[in-house]
């Protein structure tokens, strides 16, 4: 076993324990819900398996639809972002640098890494509370949801990110 899929491992299951045990339990204003394990996507290495991108966001989404009671809403929405990962950052990197880029503040500089976070992170949660609330009847409280979340989830992800030190 590689050290590389050991911390992708600890990662995972610690942003499935934080979400599942804590993060679900935060509503802000009653509309605004952090999300942090989008985080886990948008860490994936420029060179990573799509498909085994793929299967961890999956899984992952899985996980969290089990233990938040949506069913589908979060896998689906995790595979997708995991397939629009790599395309989004080929937006912020340089065609000529071979090296095997991890996103991050550090690798990428805070300005880049935002929009690249904040991108992705909007396209999770439009499908994820599009997918969950399946109407726009109450157009106002899904668009609230949607910019509160990706607000909230967004700083979360600056901020850890931030910390981490890879």
């Amino acid at each position: 076993m590689s050290i590389d899929f050991l911390k992708r491992l600890l990662l995972f299951f610690g942003l499935l324990l934080a979400q599942v045990l804590v993060l679900n339990h935060v509503h802000l204003f009653g509309v605004a819900i952090p999300l942090l394990y989008v985080y886990f996507v948008l860490s994936f290495p420029r060179d990573y398996s799509r498909n085994g991108a793929l299967v961890w966001s999956f899984l992952l989404g899985l996980f969290i639809d089990i233990f938040s009671n949506t069913p589908g809403v979060a896998a689906f929405s995790m595979t997708l972002v995991a397939v629009l990962q790599p395309f989004v950052l080929r937006l912020f990197i340089q065609r000529d640098n071979d090296d095997n880029i991890q996103p991050s503040i550090f690798a990428l500089g805070i300005n880049k890494y935002t929009l690249y976070a904040l991108i992705l992170i909007f396209v999770y949660c439009l499908t994820f509370f599009t997918m969950e609330t399946f109407t726009f009847f109450n157009f106002g409280k899904w668009f609230l949801s949607v910019v509160g979340s990706t607000t909230l989830t967004l700083f979360m992800v600056v901020v850890i990110d931030n910390l981490r030190k890879d």
